[in-house]
């Protein structure tokens, strides 16, 4: 370059290292993540994710999608054509449920028996829905004739209720729901973050036009996708908008054209998390739907038994239990957050505390996925019958400190 050419150049201020830190690699401890998530992931899928990125429109990449999007059919048992994974978490998911949907003025019916059916309720409000709620304690699920009474009487575009509530671990019946929107002409889109992979599920039967999940709990995948599903007349709501999609990133009518036949770019997907959604649904597929729900059944009843035999309370009633979340009751005097640091600081183990109306009140166990073996249910259960009982308001300052 010219000396001419070099005078022409800006003069950049100096660079501020003010905020310029020296960091070794990155060293993360062990944990079993046996809270609401995420769970720990299964090995073969984190190899999966270190494997070299590909290009998102490689056309070995477009094979794979059309693979995870099969899968996703089989783990959901619908025949959806629009069932993909959103890039992006849970969150991004049930999001997308509502954007592509809801349109001004539509009354929408949240069923909020937990913390993530407000989700739903704050979600569709920013939509400018017509937003109506209707409640149940936090620890009971809704009775069809509820719902039937509270659909005849506001007549909404869209139901909204959560199958596996996080935050109570109540698992909502569905038999006849989809039955009755049809009947009064709505939506129905039902939250299956909890459930999918890990708890009978059956879209199709159920008659489900909406629904959501996330990567990282009965998937045994880290968090960073959404799997979305839409029905047909879901989609035909979605077609038949007076306008656009109130959200570009999450908009179907767009990702359609990529997960599509037409493979149109939209976004740079996450190439790696879709290698390991892939993994993760093939181990799915690989194992059976029916022994992944009988395990996580069988594991779950082996805590609740133990649980119960320590003397300790569980939230739900035993015929609406989540076999993947369990929440149990604190004893009285006992600082339940100090026991759940106890058991992460010393033994590497995550459980966790309540939500909303529950915090402070219970602890949430999560057994999902690869997390769900029998092993972790014994290790847990030994650990709450020796050390819990440090933690009793009768228990010595020196013996809590431990």
């Amino acid at each position: 370059m010219s000396l001419q050419a070099l005078a022409s150049l800006p003069v950049l201020p100096p660079v501020n290292s003010a905020h310029r830190r020296t960091l070794g690699p990155i060293a993360t401890p062990d944990r079993l993540l046996l809270g609401p998530g995420p769970s720990n992931a299964h090995p073969t899928v984190l190899q999966a994710l270190a494997r070299t990125p590909i290009g998102h429109l490689d056309p070995l990449y477009v094979e794979l999608m059309g693979e995870v999007q099969e899968l996703l059919r089989y783990a959901w048992q619908t025949d959806n054509r629009l069932t993909i994974p959103m890039s992006g978490t849970g969150s991004a998911a049930m999001e997308a449920t509502l954007a592509n949907t809801i349109e001004p003025g539509d009354t929408v019916l949240v069923a909020v028996k937990g913390y993530f059916g407000l989700r739903l309720a704050d979600m569709a409000g920013r939509y400018r829905a017509n937003v109506v709620t209707i409640e149940k304690p936090w620890g009971e699920a809704f009775s069809l004739a509820e719902l039937e009474e509270a659909v005849a009487t506001h007549r909404p575009k869209i139901l909204a209720i959560v199958h596996a509530e996080t935050s109570t671990g109540i698992c909502q019946p569905m038999e006849g729901i989809g039955d009755l929107c049809r009947q009064y002409d709505c939506l129905l889109l039902l939250d299956t973050v909890t459930s999918l992979g890990a708890v009978p599920l059956y879209l199709d039967a159920w008659k489900v036009d909406l629904a959501y999940s996330c990567s990282q709990k009965g998937l045994s995948c880290p968090p960073g996708l959404g799997p979305f599903t839409m029905g047909p007349r879901a989609e035909a709501k979605m077609m038949a908008r007076q306008g656009k999609v109130p959200n570009w990133y999450l908009d179907v009518t767009l990702l359609n054209q990529y997960w599509g036949s037409d493979r149109v770019y939209h976004h740079t997907a996450p190439v790696n998390m879709n290698f390991g959604m892939r993994e993760a649904l093939r181990l799915l597929a690989e194992e059976g739907l029916d022994e992944a729900w009988a395990r996580h059944r069988r594991n779950a009843e082996r805590l609740w038994a133990g649980l119960e035999r320590l003397g300790l309370e569980l939230h739900a009633p035993e015929h609406l239990r989540l076999p993947t979340l369990t929440t149990v009751r604190i004893p009285a005097g006992v600082d339940g957050k100090a026991f759940t640091l106890h058991l992460l600081n010393t033994h590497g183990i995550e459980v966790g505390g309540g939500l909303g109306a529950l915090a402070g009140k219970v602890w949430r166990i999560g057994l999902m996925g690869y997390n769900s073996q029998p092993e972790n249910v014994d290790r847990l259960l030994n650990l709450f019958e020796s050390e819990l009982p440090a933690f009793h308001p009768a228990a010595s300052p020196a013996a809590v400190a431990v």
